[in-house]
């Protein structure tokens, strides 16, 4: 327990004398998975064997290469566009499900949901795009007459777009369309024309505040540019044989099995934006940008909902074709490891230490030191931003960081759930020797999102706050 007394260093003499905020402490011991510091990665063998499954150095490579060094977004919108370009061949793989007791309309729905979210975080990525850096194609066409060999599409004449010189006050535009996505050929075929057509539409409605559009088919009423998503995604490298399929695609003859490796594929995409955002973000806070900072806070508490999503497509599985997977894959814990599957992700860990570690910019935000005697310096300078509202911009940032925090914990909560759906609570636990099932507060992942507050001085200055509203109420 925490005993904050205040009586002689109150921002104000209305507020109450004294209060006692009791932050419990963590009761096991530590231990692999999570530690009293930070979450710690699968054992060396579980994560290369989870990465060579997914074939993440071959995506490693793709997300790394700048082509466009001008181009300051390149490193966080490439893998976004990656996981939205394989959410459409994960559309494509469910709807060619042989299987008759596939649930294809929940899958239809969840992934036509799933690409509209990613859509969202994408088009929140390019409002604030540099349109002069940004790789974008023009769309007007001088006469009117459109290549054969290229996927144009004729929107519309533009009035009073044409020369000044020229007895025509028009100017015709163009949607231009990618040529190896494979959004446009699943708009042509009669199975995913619906789902394709939507998330067509998805992409007009979510970039119209965007200086230009994805080229992806969309119908673009606007006449934006277009931005070379073939160039920027480079779909063709990422459909390629070594991408498209997964190294036991020929030994194993399981339908999830590409069902699991492609919503994998899409998760460690999302994640490797997560990490760039992050990075971004560090640098802002630095530089004092809080409005922007606060921006990327919020766009991060977005891919944690959004890995949240993905993860509860296990839920649409077949139990028996995914724990026979399951094993073809040995995928097991051994009796020796405690950590959940998700921790075979060292990019998630990693993401979830940078998350966490986001406490310590605090100080710098509020621009006052840490008191090391323990004093409530912290506390008091943020029920201060809070109580005079002098500048919202940190306001901003502040809430959050918060928001983050509570994504996080969602996140990991909802995974426990999902894992014990889909494998059941003995192995969601990692105890396959047990015979009792037995939910202990101390497995990892329940302490992630029991752990007390990443930021408790934030969390003391509003609980006084909450306080001194209440008692002046009272008053009255």
């Amino acid at each position: 327990m925490v005993d904050l007394h205040w009586k002689a260093k109150m921002v104000s003499s209305n507020l109450p004398n004294s209060l006692q905020v009791q932050i419990p402490a963590p009761a096991a011991p530590a231990f692999r998975g999570v530690t009293s510091v930070s979450p710690v990665s699968a054992s060396d063998s579980a994560c290369s064997a989870y990465e060579s499954y997914l074939r993440l150095p071959e995506l490693r490579q793709l997300w790394s290469d700048r082509d466009f060094p001008e181009w300051s977004n390149e490193p966080v919108l490439k893998p976004a566009l990656h996981a939205l370009e394989i959410t459409f061949r994960f559309v494509s793989t469910v709807l060619s499900d042989p299987r008759p007791y596939a649930n294809k309309r929940q899958w239809k729905r969840r992934l036509e949901s799933l690409a509209t979210a990613q859509i969202q975080l994408i088009s929140a990525l390019c409002e604030d795009d540099d349109g002069g850096v940004a790789p974008v194609v023009g769309l007007s066409s001088g006469s009117g007459v459109l290549a054969r060999e290229s996927s144009y599409a004729e929107v519309w004449t533009i009035p009073g777009g044409g020369e000044e010189d020229s007895s025509s006050a028009s100017a015709v535009a163009v949607s231009r369309a990618s040529e190896a996505s494979l959004l446009p050929p699943l708009s042509t075929w009669q199975t995913s024309e619906d789902v394709a057509q939507k998330i067509m539409y998805s992409i007009e409605c979510e970039m119209r505040r965007c200086p230009y559009t994805l080229g992806l088919g969309e119908p673009n009423l606007a006449g934006k540019p277009n931005l070379d998503y073939d160039a920027v995604c480079k779909p063709a490298e990422l459909h390629s044989s070594s991408l498209k399929r997964n190294p036991y695609d020929q030994q194993i003859e399981n339908q999830e099995n590409q069902t699991l490796y492609t919503a994998h594929q899409i998760l460690e995409s999302w994640i490797q934006v997560a990490k760039q955002v992050i990075t971004r973000l560090t640098e802002r806070i630095a530089a004092e940008e809080f409005e922007a900072a606060a921006n990327d806070c919020y766009f991060l508490e977005q891919i944690w909902k959004l890995l949240a999503e993905i993860e509860d497509l296990h839920l649409l599985m077949d139990p028996d074709d995914f724990l026979k997977l399951k094993n073809q894959l040995s995928i097991r814990s051994a009796a020796a490891e405690t950590e959940p599957f998700c921790f075979r992700s060292r990019s998630l860990v990693e993401i979830t230490k940078s998350c966490r570690e986001l406490r310590h910019k605090v100080p710098g935000i509020l621009a006052v030191e840490v008191d090391p005697k323990g004093g409530p310096r912290i506390q008091e300078a943020a029920m201060r931003l809070y109580r005079e509202k002098s500048d919202s911009e940190r306001i901003h940032l502040l809430q959050a960081l918060q928001a983050v925090e509570a994504a996080l914990k969602k996140f990991f909560y909802a995974y426990k759930q999902v894992l014990v759906a889909v494998m059941g609570s003995l192995e969601a636990k990692g105890n396959s020797a047990g015979a009792a099932v037995v939910v202990a507060s101390s497995d990892s992942l329940t302490r992630l999102f029991l752990e007390p507050t990443y930021f408790p001085s934030l969390d003391a200055a509003k609980t006084f706050l909450g306080k001194f509203h209440e008692r002046r109420n009272t008053r009255q």
